[in-house]
């Protein structure tokens, strides 16, 4: 799975452009603020239809603009393409799919599976569970399809038991605790199934390129793992009425990396914390190649802030391996590292906006 043509319109300061990437690395280059990064922000908007980088997206149509589109044709399984486009006004998203409209963002992911590594990565295990539980419930959403729809029955009982307990209608809550108990047994029940798998490629993942030992993830239910969550919720009642919404929950979940049982984030230092994020992204990556046979594009920004020389060198060796399509960025040609061993890469050059092919002779060094 791969971008064969991308175009890019009024993204940051990229008005109007279209590439042609290859199939396997793409390396973009340019001074701060050229636009680079709004290359990899445009790929991320088609299949998250959001930005990693604001929470705005005003902020990322190009001034005096009224919208952003991305569109872009993606090569499938067994040569047969999918046309996916994204219309972004700050509103309103409209999303196409093969020249069809349609209302769910999931369509766009499930078209287009990315993982990002970016210069606020690290954030991953040293910040919000928030973050945490997106990270995991993107992967199982690649994963298993029928994590979706429990997801979102969950979410929709969650919603009803919150507005109950604001309006104090105790009469109606056993039936919702029992509705919120059975879908989030089963989120998190696929949490658990989806660490188990991820686990085996996370440990071959940091043994590569991290020196520690004894590190374990551990899943954090929402509640009281020794109770059933219906008792939970039925505990928390009071509580909960005090407060207006439920604490416990897979919505209140998360996940711990350890080290010598300890929080990884509190043992570690920045750089290495940096190495554990991307290796856990990498291991999801390689699941979904173990069960799906394909992924659509691992997105880099910002390459030699987010690791040194010698780990750039095996993460690129790992890319290789792998054979994803790839876009990285870096400031200068040289933050790429030696580019000889590698068959087939493109070089792409941003300047103001403007992205130009660079054409190497591949087996050369830049």
């Amino acid at each position: 799975m791969s971008l064969q043509k991308l175009d890019i319109y009024n993204v940051r300061n990229i008005l109007e452009q279209s590439i042609t990437p290859s199939p396997a690395l793409n390396f973009i280059y340019g001074k701060n603020a050229s636009g680079k990064s709004a290359l990899i922000e445009a790929i991320f908007l088609l299949g998250r239809a959001k930005s990693f980088r604001t929470s705005s997206i005003k902020s990322v149509i190009s001034f005096e603009q009224d919208n952003l589109i991305v569109s872009a044709q993606v090569l499938q399984g067994k040569g047969s393409s999918l046309h996916l486009g994204i219309l972004m006004n700050g509103k309103d998203v409209e999303i196409r799919i093969n020249q069809q409209t349609s209302q769910k963002r999931s369509d766009l992911a499930y078209g287009l599976p990315l993982q990002i590594i970016h210069p606020k990565s690290f954030e991953l295990l040293d910040a919000s569970a928030q973050i945490r539980r997106e990270f995991l419930d993107w992967g199982i959403f690649n994963h298993e399809e029928n994590f979706l729809p429990v997801w979102r029955k969950y979410k929709k009982a969650l919603a009803q038991r919150n507005a109950l307990l604001k309006t104090k209608a105790t009469n109606q809550f056993y039936v919702w605790n029992k509705e919120l108990a059975n879908y989030g047994t089963i989120v998190n029940e696929y949490r658990l199934q989806y660490l188990e798998k991820l686990k085996p490629l996370l440990s071959k993942s940091i043994a590569r390129f991290v020196t520690l030992s004894d590190i374990d993830i551990k899943l954090i239910p929402g509640w009281d793992a020794a109770k059933q969550l219906e008792q939970q919720l039925s505990d928390d009642l009071e509580k909960d009425l005090r407060y207006g919404f439920t604490h416990s929950g897979p919505h209140r979940g998360d996940f711990h990396m350890l080290v010598n049982s300890t929080l990884a984030k509190d043992v570690v230092s920045r750089g290495q914390l940096k190495l554990l994020v991307t290796c856990l992204k990498l291991a999801q990556v390689e699941l979904m190649f173990r069960e799906r046979d394909s992924f659509g594009c691992i997105l880099i920004d910002d390459f030699a802030a987010e690791l040194d020389k010698e780990n750039r060198t095996k993460v690129l060796q790992y890319l290789c391996e792998i054979q994803c399509q790839v876009f990285i960025t870096a400031t200068e040609v040289n933050d790429f590292g030696d580019l000889r061993p590698i068959e087939n890469y493109k070089m792409f050059h941003v300047e103001h906006g403007n992205i130009k092919t660079i054409n190497v002779p591949h087996g050369t060094s830049l």
